[in-house]
């Protein structure tokens, strides 16, 4: 079976906005009020970080369950993994996850300036340059014949539609407007010539983009 190069739970707002262009150590996604956009995840059962008991089932919880299922490998680019630009200036610096970071597999980070792979539990950083298709086939050599997650943000799923390699994409599009920051489309329909696209609204309030290659 092909391994599956996936975007799954990636949030955005009604205008396209995933993230802004000013993160920082105290702000990871240089928004104000983040929470806005991931908020459905976390008042499900099945929210990992969930402390007590009760969360909402249905759609949304299907969704957040489903993160996990056969990921061998994740891709993410350097905002995802910190705040930190240009040559690293620290390697103490291990993410924004605290010792137990939620992967729990290999993670190829996107970054023209190398550092040594350091694993923390289970989740093993690897720090990479190339393009897009060659990180992709080290992941999934990584991944042991399991699917691929790209992780994000913003720039580095954009590269990887730009260079045809995504296979399925899960888009979540919260009911909020932002006006400026780093934008994934300015439409769904952009995708069309590639993909399908089904679009199901959830109870909660967010719609659910599912787009697979056509």
């Amino acid at each position: 079976m092909a391994q599956l190069l996936k975007v799954q739970n990636f949030n955005i707002s009604s205008d396209g906005i995933a993230a802004g262009e000013n993160q920082s150590l105290e702000s990871p996604f240089g928004l104000p009020r983040p929470e806005r956009l991931f908020a459905w995840a976390g008042a499900t059962a099945s929210w990992p970080m969930r402390t007590d008991p009760g969360g909402s089932r249905g759609l949304d919880d299907y969704f957040t369950r489903d993160f996990a299922r056969n990921i061998g490998a994740e891709i993410m680019g350097r905002n995802k993994f910190g705040p930190q630009r240009g040559p690293w200036q620290d390697d103490e610096w291990r993410g924004w996850w605290g010792d137990e970071p939620p992967f729990r597999t290999p993670v190829f980070v996107l970054t023209h300036h190398r550092r040594p792979s350091f694993t923390l539990s289970d989740t093993t950083f690897h720090f990479v340059a190339g393009e897009p298709a060659t990180v992709l086939e080290q992941a999934r050599e990584a991944a042991q014949g399991k699917d691929v997650r790209l992780g994000g943000g913003v720039t580095t799923i954009r590269q990887f539609l730009d260079a045809d390699l995504v296979d399925t994409l899960h888009v979540v599009v919260s009911p909020v407007t932002l006006g400026s920051g780093l934008r994934l489309w300015e439409s769904p329909d952009e995708l069309l010539d590639r993909f399908h696209l089904d679009v199901v609204p959830s109870p909660s309030g967010v719609t659910h983009h599912l787009f697979w290659r056509k």
